[in-house]
């Protein structure tokens, strides 16, 4: 499993940002396949944005409402839309294929991290 993310780059605080992720050896047609993101800023343990799977997506709590986790037609590939971003969104996103579920939150059982991209939320 290959993942490879693009669209990272510097905001300002209250802007928007679209990340994208590209699976290899990966489908969401797979079953409860999920692809979603993780992220990890200077100084603190990587923590869980979200997933997308075709039964629900996830989002964890300090991003409800902000954030957006959508998947095209070709199920490799999976977005992270941000919106309001604030200072304290700032971190490396890394992308991940796993199973949906707790699991998947807590990072257990991925199968494939991305290299990561930087994301800064900075006037």
């Amino acid at each position: 499993v290959q993942l490879v993310e693009s669209g990272g780059g510097l905001v300002q605080p209250g802007g928007s940002l679209t990340l994208s992720c590209a699976a290899s050896g990966f489908s969401l047609d797979e079953r409860h396949a999920a692809i979603g993101w993780f992220r990890q800023a200077p100084g603190k343990e990587r923590e869980a944005v979200g997933y997308f799977s075709l039964l629900t997506t996830y989002y964890a709590e300090s991003v409800k409402g902000r954030f957006t986790i959508s998947s095209g037609d070709a199920k490799n590939m999976v977005y992270l839309q941000m919106n309001s971003l604030k200072p304290e969104d700032t971190a490396v996103y890394y992308c991940a294929a796993g199973e949906m579920g707790s699991w998947y939150v807590r990072g257990i059982g991925i199968k494939g991290w991305g290299k990561g991209t930087l994301v800064t939320v900075s006037s």
